[in-house]
């Protein structure tokens, strides 16, 4: 499985070569403007055909698991019920809580499974990248959910949102200079930010370590030397490790990315409380 992701300029005559960011991503499949290179070249590419792959999987299983609902569930539809019920109580009913909950769980349910099989995709044999190691995924994604909690701080507040966003109480006047600036950038300019910059850098950080593992890997055995061939061993059960380790980051930032945005659109719809 690591052999897939090996970069092709990694030789025995060159010495290793490690792998580059730029072939993290394979070239776009059908490409409609290679002026700037494979890495900011639009196009239609494989992360794209995995976006839309993820979407006809998730609509397909849940649609099959839901169409017949019985009083006892069987296998699917149980499936089915408890993935929702995770996100509906887990996240959208402890983090938002109240009776405004159950409007926001949709959002955070579709982001959950959404992101959560685009990062597995990283961990299947021949698809083999995670959507969301581009930063354009991450930053669309992050782009939704920032302009959602601004308008539901807007709807429940009015304009008077940004003002409860950017001005704490109980703090005296005469640091509000310095505090309401620092607010400003963290709520409405970092926060955005950070919230898709920690989905992409971990998903490409791990799609990079197996991308290393396996180019080196192939140099060790090919090297001909039998104290290097032994190394690429040790080297190879470091990998398996890093892939188990890597599929579960996966889970888990699907996990952290939906949480924070129910914790934002909590925040949004008690601003005057904080």
């Amino acid at each position: 499985m690591i052999a897939l992701a090996l970069p092709a300029q990694t030789t025995t005559e060159e010495g290793f070569v490690p792998p580059t960011i730029e072939e993290a991503h394979p070239p776009n499949i059908l490409p409609w403007n290679t002026e700037y290179g494979v890495w900011f070249a639009p196009g239609f590419g494989k992360q794209m055909l995995l976006v839309i792959l993820s979407v006809i999987l998730i609509g397909a299983f849940f649609y099959v698991a839901s169409r017949r609902g019985q009083l006892v569930p069987g296998k699917l539809q149980f499936v089915g019920e408890a993935a929702y019920g995770f996100v509906r109580n887990s996240i959208g009913k402890d983090i938002i809580g109240g009776r405004e909950y159950l409007k926001y769980v949709p959002w955070l349910f579709t982001a959950f499974f959404f992101i959560l099989v685009n990062n597995i995709f990283g961990a299947i044999p021949l698809l083999q990248i995670p959507s969301f190691s581009h930063p354009g995924s991450a930053y669309a994604i992050a782009a939704i959910f920032y302009l959602l909690w601004i308008a539901v701080g807007v709807k429940k507040h009015g304009l008077r949102y940004f003002k409860l966003a950017v001005v704490p109480s109980g703090v005296p006047w005469y640091i509000m200079p310095l505090v309401v600036p620092i607010e400003i950038i963290s709520n409405f300019l970092v926060r955005p930010v950070t919230h898709s910059l920690r989905l992409f850098a971990t998903m490409l950080a791990g799609h990079l370590i197996v991308m290393l593992a396996g180019s080196a890997i192939e140099f060790m055995t090919l090297s001909g030397n039998v104290l290097l061939q032994g190394t690429g061993l040790l080297v190879l059960g470091g990998a398996v490790a890093m892939y188990m380790l890597e599929a579960l980051i996966m889970v888990l930032q699907a996990y952290v990315f939906t949480l924070l945005a129910a914790i934002y659109i909590e925040g949004a719809l008690h601003a005057d409380a904080h």
